[in-house]
């Protein structure tokens, strides 16, 4: 246990842990009310309208988002976040403010969504590259995994309270709610110790370092492997706001409350794996791989369940897969990356992670709208086993998977998984130390 939250034990860590924590619940109660109010309110249960707002909000991390980490190696993360949470705790007030009085409207909350998404493409990277900053290099996948674990934590409690509070006051509520929880990321960044700060030595201003962040993401086949993964996966099987609120409302003919409650259910699972992923010291490509296999499958089983009850029991074996392939696919990138190029190599991620919504949002509402939820499902099951035969594939063809049939008229599965292992060490090394072991 005391493995599993060791990062906790870093003041500065647990200070922005738990300011985290109430700013993220903030932020999925105005999820599941934004998306709510958009399906059952300004439209008549349109699921693309739902896709469409999942666009506008995450589309502007694929344009803006590796431009930022640019920024992000350059200013210091501290004031950056500040900035940040300040814009995004003004956006939910305001668009609170016009939702209660009564005067929103579906364009009005496509304009919001999309001028989070801008703040957010910015944010984005820079709480990906700070939290470097908290822990040392040691801790640092322990402080990833536990960064998944309050942000689904979070996920657990705040699409319930939504739900309810939707219910009884108003979706209006809820985003003033949130406006007000950012005051706990902010009241952290205020009181680190900036002496016990992990320091990272900022790149200089210069021409060109756009390119040279995807000069280095194009020379390591390892991660272009892992960001074709996270990019299917992110734009065809991330879309649990619409499988969740069209599984509710029109499948099972059910409200508000219980669209909360499958988000919040969803969330156990995801907070499962995010605790057993803080276990780990190292992330190795084969568990990634595995996970996308596993999300693929959770998603058909999903898709066949008769009942609500069912149905909501099956999104925990989605939560703990999903969030088991993004917390090692993050650890995977950062671990691997020095820290003078870890802004601009996690702009590159999340750009790829989330700019898919955009694409996908939209067509997972269409399919959802034409054929049904449940192929909806079917096709987040598709993105999952397609990303897990992409490392297959690079396995084959780069790192000596095979397979032999042996007299004893079995299979075995052969692969130099502990040359491999000593590579990404060397690799490491290589890369942060600026050495050249495998070429000696």
């Amino acid at each position: 246990m005391r493995s599993t939250f060791r990062s906790l034990g870093v003041f500065n860590y647990r200070l922005w842990f738990f300011g985290a924590l109430v700013s993220n619940i903030g932020a999925w109660m105005q999820r599941t009310a934004q998306d709510w109010i958009v399906l059952t309110e300004l439209t008549d249960q349109d699921a693309v309208a739902v896709g469409v707002t999942m666009a506008l909000q995450f589309g502007p991390l694929l344009v803006i988002s590796p431009f930022a980490g640019v920024l992000v190696d350059r200013v210091s993360g501290r004031k950056l976040l500040a900035a940040t949470q300040i814009a995004q705790g003004v956006l939910g007030l305001a668009l609170g403010v016009i939702t209660v009085i009564g005067l929103v409207q579906l364009w009005m909350v496509y304009v919001f969504a999309l001028l989070l998404g801008v703040v957010t493409a910015i944010d984005n990277p820079t709480r990906q590259a700070f939290v470097s900053e908290l822990v040392s290099k040691r801790d640092l996948p322990n402080a990833v995994s536990l960064n998944s674990a309050s942000f689904n934590g979070a996920r657990l409690f705040g699409p319930a309270v939504a739900g309810l509070l939707v219910a009884l006051v108003g979706a209006g509520w809820v985003f003033l709610l949130n406006g007000l929880t950012f005051l706990g990321v902010l009241t952290a960044l205020w009181k680190l110790r900036a002496d016990e700060l992990q320091r990272t030595q900022k790149a200089p201003r210069a021409r060109g370092q756009f390119r040279e962040g995807l000069r280095y993401v194009r020379g390591r086949a390892d991660i272009v492997v892992v960001l074709a993964m996270v990019s299917l996966v992110g734009t065809f099987g991330f879309n649990f706001p619409v499988f969740t609120a069209t599984m509710a409302s029109v499948e099972f003919g059910h409200g508000a409350a219980e669209f909360g409650i499958l988000s919040s259910v969803l969330a156990i699972g995801s907070l499962t794996g995010a605790l057993l992923g803080a276990r780990r010291e190292r992330i190795r490509m084969r568990l990634i791989s595995l996970a996308a296999a596993g999300f693929g499958i959770a998603c058909v089983i999903s898709a066949v369940m008769p009942t609500y009850e069912l149905f909501g029991v099956s999104l925990i074996l989605v939560g703990f897969a999903s969030i088991t392939m993004m917390t090692g696919a993050n650890a995977y990138v950062q671990m691997t990356t020095p820290p003078q190029m870890r802004g601009r190599v996690m702009a590159i991620y999340m750009a790829i992670f989330v700019g898919g919504t955009p694409v996908g949002a939209p067509l997972i509402g269409w399919v959802a709208n034409t054929f049904g939820p449940r192929w909806a499902l079917g096709v987040a099951a598709l993105s999952g086993i397609a990303a897990s035969l992409i490392v297959l594939v690079w396995m084959f063809a780069r790192r000596g998977l095979r397979l032999h049939y042996e007299a004893e008229a079995r299979f075995r599965i052969v692969a130099r998984w502990e040359a491999y292992d000593r590579e990404l060490a060397t690799s490491e090394i290589a890369v942060v130390e600026g050495t050249s072991r495998r070429a000696a």
